[in-house]
């Protein structure tokens, strides 16, 4: 699973060189910014920002962009981005760039945002590297082109954005831009993992679980799934479950997997709900309830789940109309959790 669509944009305001007389009117701005009297700051900033000064241009971009001293405006914070980033201010040009991409004060426009991307990105701003990679990796205002999504994945990977190791573990794993080579897709998966990446974390898992570019370690995987479940990964989640259900990696605990299976179950994955659907009509981990196992099969069945067919049948025949109907209703009634 790749991480597209958390987009990174800068949120520090400015501080580097300003020209005498203005510093002084700068430098006031600074401080009223770091004392939270941010009508101030704006006030000083805003003149500076008209005679040109680079710095309080992006920070006035910033303010609007927050509503910061101001009220939110994307669209002066788009005009302010946009005169800092032709100055060439590479976070100006990263977060004018998502403005584009957002539709934020201006109408929606990937080519503009990929345009903006990439000067941030060619001037080493990590995250715009990632943004561009994203583009690229999606097709959305440039040809899809794998191999140059890997190229900035990559640069920004090694700058530590943590997304940007996520994504980069998966081109590795699938060979998409580059060779298959499931080493290198743990090496960039455990960098994001221990970032805290949740997507990352169930990916690791999987490598530990099948011994992909790792040596074969359940315990691992359960921990690594345990994580990512924890930050609410649905995949993680159903293989947390099957863990736990197998007794690999951890003791047997059908009652826990049951508690995986349920979570994975309620955000529509058809594994988890065929396999919760077998708990109930078992009764492991549950109390034996057909109109469960039927209701979760018949759900699973709908999302093209093998055997769920089956086994729906199967329970049917020990049931009567009124269970049946009562399991049917369920299933018609039932949403996923988000």
């Amino acid at each position: 699973m790749r991480v597209l669509a958390r987009n990174l944009t800068a949120i520090g305001i400015f501080l580097v060189c300003v020209p005498l007389p203005s510093w002084a009117d700068f430098a006031a701005g600074m401080a009223a910014y770091g004392r939270g009297d941010y009508a101030l700051a704006w006030k000083e900033f805003r003149p500076l920002a008209e005679q040109g000064v680079v710095e309080a241009q992006f920070n006035l971009g910033l303010m609007y962009a927050k509503g910061e001293g101001v009220p939110q405006e994307h669209a002066e914070a788009v005009k302010w981005y946009q005169r800092a980033a032709e100055q060439g201010i590479a976070e100006a040009q990263s977060n004018l760039g998502l403005k584009y991409e957002k539709g934020e004060g201006v109408a929606q426009d990937h080519a503009e945002a990929v345009k903006w991307y990439q000067r941030a990105a060619e001037q080493g701003f990590a995250k715009a590297q990632f943004n561009l990679g994203v583009k690229y990796d999606k097709g959305e205002g440039v040809p899809q082109e794998h191999a140059e999504a890997v190229k900035w994945y990559q640069r920004a990977a090694e700058q530590g954005v943590a997304e940007a190791q996520s994504n980069l573990g998966v081109m590795y794993a699938k060979g998409e831009g580059v060779p298959q080579e499931h080493a290198e897709a743990v090496k960039w998966y455990r960098r994001a993992a221990e970032q805290g990446v949740a997507e990352a974390q169930s990916n690791l898992g999987v490598m530990y679980a099948k011994g992909e570019g790792v040596s074969q370690d359940h315990a691992e995987a359960v921990k690594w799934y345990r994580r990512a479940a924890e930050q609410g990964v649905a995949e993680a989640q159903s293989n947390l479950g099957v863990k736990y259900d197998k007794g690999e990696g951890a003791s047997q605990e059908h009652t826990e997997a049951v508690t995986w299976y349920r979570r994975a179950a309620e955000q529509g994955v058809a594994e988890a709900q065929f396999n919760l659907g077998l708990m109930y009509a078992n009764g492991r981990g549950v109390p034996q309830d057909y109109v469960q196992a039927h209701m979760w099969f018949n759900l699973a069945r709908v999302q093209g789940e093998k055997n769920a067919s089956d086994k729906r049948d199967s329970v049917a025949k020990l049931m009567t109309p009124m269970q049946i109907a009562e399991a049917q209703q369920l299933a018609r009634e039932w949403k996923p959790k988000k």
